[in-house]
Formats: structure tokens, C-alpha cells, sequence
């Protein structure tokens, strides 16, 4: 996997955490460095674990369907990104009832649990295409903290106009990915 396409990937998949952190900015009265990071290194941190249980979880199985390989990687990137297209596309307004201020472990647990899930599956997918897990994790997660501090900054500055573009960007992202693997396995590219 190029550093490009794996740029790019780590971008779709922080879209969520992004999301999600625009709305903890637009909670906070007052943003500083420290917020900002503990923001990020929650949400970069998960996405950075997720894909590496996934790489593992689909190791267990690659030689068992390594034929289909290309095609589960399609498959679940496609539903990956297009149920984030479904939501971005119908999102009204998710920070008036989403995340509130608090960076509580517990709160901040289970947001970062929540947007890092798909991170898991694309972690299975990364077990079939030869990834090297080390580099492509840190760099997934190192990506996810620097633009989930950035959306809490975003959302405390420019409010929640930016949310649902985020997820819709990043199911679009996730969507092409999918279709590159594919066709690159099936000899097209």
C-alpha cells in the first residue's frame, strides 16, 4: 500500500472522530492545547489499536480465503463508507443531542470505541493485502489525533456546519478505496 493511498485512508477513517470532535468544540466555552489534545490522543489512540485487533483478527483466516481477499476488502469498505455517506447525507443537527463537553474517561471510552469501529474492519482487510501493520497504524492514528484536535478547535470556532461534510468526505474516500483494491487485484489498475 502506497503512503498516498494509506494518507488517504487514514483521512476516511478519521471522518467520524473528526465529527465527533467538532461537536465536543462547539460544547466547550473555551478551547486550549490540552483539550485539544486529549481529544485527539483518545480517538487517535483507538484508531490506531483497531486496525491493529483487526489485522490480527483476519491473519487467523487469510490463508483459509486468500482467493476472496480482494473482495472482502471491497466489501467491507464499500459498507463502510457507504453507511457514513447514509449518515452524513441524513444527519440533522447531531450536535444539539451528541457529545457534550466532558472528556471523562468514560465518555471519552466510548466515543472513541464508537468511531474507531470501523478502523476494526478495515484492520481484517489490511491482513489480506500484506500491509505492514506497525508504520500503517501509527500513521492512521498520528492522522486521527492531529484532525480531531483540529475539529475540536473547528467546532469551538465555526460551529457545526462542517460535521456531516466530514462523514460524507470520508465514506466517499472509504467507497474508492475499496473499488481501487478491487480493481487492482482483479488486474485492471
Amino acid at each position: 500500500m502506497s503512503i498516498f493511498t494509506l494518507f488517504v485512508l487514514a483521512v476516511g477513517l478519521s471522518m467520524d472522530a473528526f465529527a465527533v470532535s467538532i461537536c465536543k468544540g462547539l460544547a466547550m466555552k473555551t478551547v486550549n492545547l490540552k483539550r485539544m489534545a486529549v481529544v485527539g490522543l483518545w480517538f487517535g489512540g483507538f484508531q490506531a489499536m483497531m486496525p491493529l485487533a483487526g489485522y490480527f483478527l483476519g491473519s487467523q483466516f487469510k490463508n483459509q480465503i486468500s482467493a476472496i481477499d480482494h473482495w472482502i476488502a471491497f466489501v467491507l469498505l464499500g459498507i463502510i463508507g457507504i453507511n457514513m455517506i447514509r449518515e452524513a447525507l441524513g444527519a440533522e443537527e447531531e450536535c444539539e443531542n451528541g457529545p457534550d463537553a466532558s472528556l471523562a474517561v468514560r465518555d471519552m471510552f466510548l466515543l472513541a470505541v464508537a468511531t474507531s469501529i470501523d478502523a476494526l474492519a478495515v484492520g481484517v482487510t489490511f491482513a489480506f493485502l500484506d500491509v505492514k501493520i506497525g508504520p500503517a497504524v501509527a500513521f492512521i492514528g498520528v492522522v486521527t489525533c492531529i484532525l480531531s484536535g483540529a475539529g475540536v478547535k473547528t467546532g469551538n470556532v465555526f460551529g457545526a456546519r462542517y460535521e456531516s461534510k466530514a462523514e460524507l468526505a470520508g465514506g466517499v474516500i472509504l467507497v474508492c478505496l475499496g473499488v481501487k483494491i478491487l480493481l487492482e487485484h482483479i488486474g485492471i489498475f
